[in-house]
């Protein structure tokens, strides 16, 4: 027995076929950012992610360009997990730790060599631990390198030498870019200001409970605590310019690593190669 086709469902006079629904770029982000959020959310424990390539598949699928991925990915290898707002501290006094990240041609072995040098002949750092991909400086100790600094001895102002310390992380992008990471930690100069001007706090309150045991009216005796905490207040807020100009010290850096700026060769150096003989 031959099966006989069976007739459509008749559709009622003018009704029109809709078109398949389209999303433009910013929907479609939003889309995906939610799917990948709810399928963590319901991802068991033990469950193997995705791989680079396969998630560069997958990509392109929806439209996405493999090379926008790489860097997503390098951008995601590179970011600094210590990095956080600190909440209202942060905001008064400043961060304990700033970054910066660029996209720079070359190879990652290159481009971390660059930096080593000019970390270590420019910013009068000294490595402290180094990687395959990534390297930590330290201030280097010495009277040498405290003269330099102290005299700001060829202008730069030697900035990230009050870092307590000095990261790079290198992750390549591709073949012939690599995407570079900076951080530098300030936890101990944000403490040193936070003590001072727990100290200045402090002796104002001091200085009140003496003027009011010695019986001082109270808005006389107030004067103290009240100057101790402003002027305390003022020593914290001293962190942010520190801040400010560590962030814009590691960005010089990737600017100058981008141009293909080398260090300066030492006065030592330059009398060897006969530079400065007349």
């Amino acid at each position: 027995m031959v099966d006989t086709p069976q007739p459509h469902p008749a559709r009622a006079p003018g009704t029109q076929v809709s078109a398949p629904r389209t999303l433009d770029r910013s929907a479609l982000e939003r889309v995906l950012a939610r799917a990948a959020e709810l399928q963590a959310s319901t991802a068991e424990p033990d469950e193997p992610g995705l791989s680079e390539e396969q998630l560069v598949a997958i990509a392109r699928e929806v439209g996405i360009a493999p090379e926008h991925v790489r860097q997503a990915l390098a951008e995601e290898r590179t970011r600094p997990s210590a990095i956080q707002t600190e909440g209202a501290l942060s905001e008064l006094v400043g961060a304990t730790r700033v970054a910066a990240r660029r996209v720079i041609r070359g190879t990652a072995e290159s481009v971390l060599a660059a930096l080593d040098q000019w970390m270590q002949r420019e910013e009068l750092l000294q490595v402290k631990r180094q990687f395959p991909d990534r390297i930590l400086w330290e201030r280097r100790p010495g009277l040498a390198t405290e003269f330099r600094r102290v005299l700001n001895v060829g202008g730069r102002g030697y900035h990230l030498s009050r870092a307590a310390e000095v990261g790079a992380t290198v992750v390549p992008v591709d073949a012939g870019r690599v995407m570079v990471s900076l951080e530098a930690d300030l936890t101990p100069t944000r403490q040193a200001y936070l003590i001072g001007a727990g100290v200045s706090a402090g002796g104002g309150a001091a200085a009140t409970a003496v003027l009011a045991a010695l019986g001082f009216v109270a808005y006389l005796a107030a004067v103290p605590v009240a100057g101790g905490i402003t002027l305390g207040y003022f020593i914290a807020r001293r962190h942010l310019p520190v801040v400010s100009r560590m962030q814009l010290a590691l960005e010089q850096v990737l600017d100058r690593i981008e141009r293909g700026e080398t260090p300066r060769p030492s006065l030592l150096a330059g009398y060897a190669a006969g530079r400065f003989l007349p």
